[in-house]
């Protein structure tokens, strides 16, 4: 179990698990006609999974500028989240 932590292949799991996630998530509003648009699935999802490889960087050992351009990602796709689901509150 140490080995899936400290190789960042836990991440990647979690990541394929995220991605699946999203398709359901599109499948159902394309089937059903409501639920999340597929802009607020990405925006969403993709602030997940820019978290979600600033932590792999950090359990690979990766240095704090590769972290950190990850963790900047994170904060402009929740940006882009926040502007999407303020929008949709407004309308």
């Amino acid at each position: 179990m140490g080995s899936l932590f400290s190789s960042g292949v836990i991440v990647e799991g979690i990541l394929v698990l995220m991605l699946v996630e999203g398709i359901v998530l599109m499948l159902l509003r394309a089937s059903r006609g409501r639920g999340l648009t597929p802009l607020e699935v990405l925006s969403s999802l993709g602030a997940g999974a820019a978290l979600m490889l600033a932590l792999r960087a950090a359990l690979i050992g990766s240095g704090w500028p590769m972290i950190a351009v990850w963790l900047l990602a994170a904060l402009i796709a929740h940006g882009s989240d926040m502007a999407v689901r303020w929008r949709l509150r407004r309308e």
